[in-house]
């Protein structure tokens, strides 16, 4: 929805602050901000919900507080409603004005009612307090930095790096206080390591896939509620091709955006759903040779992400977003967390299912700085707010109380979201494997040849001030034979790759990208006319 960006204290400096909101002007259309002794508080947003009303930053209407909001509340009709009738009144119909009301009613307790995307912060003008939250999953990013006599938050690390500062994060899914002396104190309102513990098991193949289907079918249908055109990143897999099938039936102003080669599976398969579901469909057609240096450098500034494969992903998602801002597209549905939850990678299957419990659980902890963070940067680094239903908190508990042998079934992955929606996808779709990402739009090997220089470039945005460019960590852990804690030590013990590593995966990348000029060259020539 918009970046957000605060200076709170004595020593909050307007010049200071400025240059922070100035940063994040790609997240939104409109720069609004209010300026007192003490605060510093601004939104750069993207008008989405009552486009004209929802001002930020929002004030209570007794003005003891004031709200900084980046994100979406879903249910913010529902809790409107609740609140009416408790004799809150109100003066818009936004999800802004709502979930200020909803923490003046319930106070910290309001974040457990909320369903949606979000990271914000509250302020008790009076004393210079604040309130802050992020949702369960990390979808929306929320970063602080300390200086004597002033606390800064912001939407994005960019925004920080000025101040010379460490830089830390609001988990997912924490909450707490930022006090007046500038400590910040935060703990968990939901535990993602243990997120459907105690719950029953669902172990019955049709009552999991009917309830598969209703919850993520409730998770787009929250997701699409708005009179704007909605976009899906369509790569023609299971996850966005579902996704797509959904928005089109519930919202049909809708378009897919698809990148790839020309000549790459992604493509193909992306084409083809598109024109048997007579939707919209935009390709970003690149050859490998289109990206280049400049393109990489521009892709770890947008993004900030910390491991080498994250950021080779980036860089193909990045001209998704930018061909979107172009169209006009403010919100889009991504497919992200499907894989995480539901047994898409290998190392689900070679480990025992109380390991495979705990590897999904890890990874599922930690999209905030991987899968989410790159959408949440190239997105809105282009206007554009990226919606992620197979992350709905309903959808993570649910998919964390079916056994692995439902996910994985005869050898494919996903087996039972396939069969949730085997009736409404053609077989072509039911029956293509995973491919990751970069890999199936026929872009990795080239960006591969720029891995080298990625932690150089990372350092020179600052970002190291907040975390290091590191090796991947399904590399570590595949390493490691998929034992989770052995690959935390070493992840810790060798954070980065070796020159001889480097080294290795620079003549590998050289290799394939020389490939087609090899070929040019000692292949057969055109016959002379």
């Amino acid at each position: 929805m918009c970046g957000i960006a605060l200076s709170i204290g004595p020593e909050a400096d307007p010049a200071t602050f400025r240059r922070m909101l100035a940063v994040l002007a790609p997240r939104g259309e409109v720069t609004e901000t209010r300026s007192e002794s003490g605060l510093l508080a601004g939104t750069r947003r993207l008008r989405v919900v009552d486009r004209d009303r929802a001002v930020q930053p929002w004030t209570s209407t007794d003005e003891r507080w004031l709200l900084c909001f980046n994100g979406e509340i879903f249910n913010y009709r529902e809790l409107r409603a609740q609140l009416t009738r408790l004799g809150q009144a109100f003066r818009t119909v936004s999800d802004t004005e709502v979930l200020l009301a909803a923490f003046q009613q319930w106070g910290e307790a309001a974040v457990t009612r909320l369903r949606g995307e979000y990271a914000f912060a509250v302020v008790e003008r009076a004393t210079g307090r604040a309130y802050l939250a992020r949702d369960p999953l990390g979808v929306k990013p929320l970063y602080w930095s300390r200086r004597p006599g002033c606390l800064h938050l912001a939407s994005e690390v960019k925004a920080l790096v000025g101040h010379g500062a460490p830089i830390a994060e609001v988990p997912p899914g924490h909450h707490g206080w930022a006090e007046a002396d500038g400590h910040v104190r935060l703990r968990p309102y939901v535990d993602l390591l243990t997120i459907g513990e105690g719950l029953p098991v669902i172990d019955d193949p049709d009552e999991a896939a009917l309830l598969v289907r209703a919850a993520l079918s409730d998770a787009i249908r929250m997701r699409v509620e708005t009179d704007l055109t909605v976009g899906v990143v369509l790569s023609g897999g299971l996850d966005s091709s579902l996704t797509l099938r959904q928005v089109r039936d519930i919202h049909p102003d809708c378009v897919a955006v698809t990148v790839g080669v020309a000549d790459s599976p992604d493509v193909a398969y992306a084409r083809r759903l598109a024109a048997d579901l007579d939707v919209p469909h935009v390709v970003v057609e690149l050859r490998p040779r289109d990206i280049r240096l400049a393109d990489v450098r521009e892709a770890i500034r947008i993004s900030e992400l910390t491991e080498y494969g994250d950021i080779i992903n980036a860089v193909v998602s990045v001209p998704i977003f930018r061909r979107l801002g172009d169209l006009g597209i403010k919100v889009v549905l991504t497919g992200d967390g499907s894989d995480e939850l539901f047994g898409g990678y290998p190392m689900y299957r070679q480990v025992a299912p109380a390991a495979a419990r705990r590897l999904f659980l890890h990874r599922i902890r930690n999209l905030c700085r991987t899968e989410l963070q790159r959408v949440d940067r190239a997105a809105m680094a282009h206007g554009v707010e990226a919606r992620v239903p197979f992350l709905d908190l309903s959808v993570v508990e649910l998919a964390m109380r079916l056994p692995l042998d439902l996910k994985v079934r005869h050898g494919q992955e996903k087996w039972i979201v396939r069969r949730a929606f085997a009736d409404v996808l053609p077989d072509y779709i039911l029956r293509r494997p995973k491919n990751p990402m970069s890999y199936s739009s026929g872009l990795h090997e080239r960006v591969r040849l720029y891995k080298p220089l990625f932690a150089r470039l990372h350092r020179s945005f600052g970002y190291d001030l907040q975390e290091p460019v590191r090796r991947d960590f399904d590399t570590v852990l595949s390493r490691c034979g998929n034992d989770l804690d052995r690959a935390i030590a070493d992840g810790l013990d060798r954070p980065d790759y070796t020159v001889l590593e480097h080294a290795r995966d620079l003549v590998g990348a050289a290799k394939w990208n020389a490939a087609p000029v090899v070929r040019r060259l000692v292949g057969p020539r055109p016959a002379r006319r």
